[in-house]
């Protein structure tokens, strides 16, 4: 649902002093503001949830994209099993892993499009059919799950005869079944019966209309390539920006009604989910004063961008779901950004979301999923989508 935008503005003053015929009059004018927002796009998403002590925030932010993309094809805001689709990239990742026999990352993490790949081949399922929590358990706790699947994995790579089991897929069923429950083949929604594949259908949700776009200035632009992180174990491919053409991409969409899927950066002690702001300041002294006043910020270029990138200062370590845009008293734009961290510890009220100021963008996102729909003609066109 639409949170309410609680506006706080203080002053702080400066004290000068003027000639006044023959005498000096004191005077107090404003020389910072706090924060205060005023909404420019807001589209409807589902209530902020809680990932708990997981690593699975491609999974609820993407799945919250869904949520949003649903709502504007069928009207209804439909609150869709987040863990479905983790148990279902689990056991692609678990593939993977053998497969390429332990030579790469096996872990909780992921990318928007590996929701993508699990809609297609498996479906969608509402939370109230599959919640991935087992007993009276009300958080998710994903922390020995990967321990004990890598464990049997590792053992069948090694060929260890004490430990690996000839079929490690029916240990790692087991295991995920274990921890996160069985995964229905049919379920009741709405007074009807369906099963994953046609709960998706009747949810008019097409999988071939997503496209993930970036902006990297080690590949061509308007060419589309796999980009080299650890998260993208299925090899996703990414569509090349100019860092600017991305910026004007994301609030297009954004103009049309369409919510963006966010995968960025969020390690910067400038991306606050206490003050609800994420901001990059011109100079480095102006860092915490950032989180409460607005702060000149740094302007970003493509080159900055990229050394971000390539020294890891920037990496994927986060996905959220944009879902609008805001202003503040001088005009500045933020995307308004839903995270899933919860609705508690945000200091001027943003209720678990992040106001996210253009330059934190610019510098901080690895890539962005829209719907084609969103995107302007002329930019379909030249990357032939």
């Amino acid at each position: 649902m639409k949170k309410t935008l609680l506006t706080i503005v203080l002053l702080t003053f400066t004290t000068l002093f003027y000639a006044q015929k023959d005498s000096f009059v004191k005077v107090k004018i404003p020389n910072d503001q706090t924060y205060s927002f005023t909404p420019i796009i807001d589209i409807e998403a589902s209530a902020v949830k809680s990932q708990g002590n997981t690593g699975t925030c491609w999974s609820f932010s993407t799945t919250s994209f869904i949520e949003s993309e649903i709502f504007k094809t069928t009207g209804k805001l439909i609150d869709i099993s987040e863990m479905y689709n983790v148990r279902n990239t689990y056991n692609d990742k678990a593939w993977d892993y053998v497969m390429r026999q332990g030579r790469t990352q096996f872990g909780e993490g992921g990318l928007a499009h590996d929701v993508i790949n699990s809609i297609q081949k498996k479906g969608l399922v509402p939370q109230s059919a599959y919640t991935g929590l087992i007993g009276d358990a009300t958080q998710y706790n994903h922390s020995k799950i990967v321990p004990k699947l890598q464990k049997i994995l590792d053992a069948y790579i090694k060929n260890d005869k004490n430990s690996a089991h000839p079929n490690w897929k029916v240990q790692v069923d087991s295991i995920l079944d274990a921890e996160l429950g069985k995964m229905p083949t049919n379920f009741m929604y709405d007074g009807a019966y369906y099963t994953p594949k046609t709960f998706a259908k009747k949810m008019k949700f097409d999988s071939k209309n997503y496209v993930t776009l970036t902006s990297f200035t080690h590949q061509p632009y308007n060419s589309k390539f796999i980009l080299n992180i650890p998260d993208n174990f299925s090899n996703g491919y990414f569509y090349n920006l100019k860092l600017e053409e991305l910026v004007i991409a994301v609030d297009n969409a954004l103009k049309k009604g369409y919510t963006i899927a966010l995968d960025c950066d969020v390690s910067e002690k400038t991306f606050s989910q206490k003050f609800g702001v994420a901001v990059i300041p011109k100079n480095f002294e102006n860092n915490e004063k950032s989180l409460t006043y607005i702060v000149t910020e740094k302007e970003i270029t493509p080159e900055f961008r990229q050394q971000e990138f390539e020294n890891y200062n920037t990496t994927d370590d986060h996905l959220m779901h944009i879902v609008g845009m805001v202003k503040d008293q001088k005009g500045n734009e933020y995307y308004k950004v839903k995270n899933s961290w919860g609705t508690t510890g945000s200091r001027i009220g943003n209720g678990g979301y992040i106001y996210m100021s253009k330059a934190f963008f610019k510098l901080k996102t690895i890539s962005i999923m829209v719907n084609k729909k969103g995107l302007n003609k002329p930019l379909k066109a030249t990357l032939s989508i």
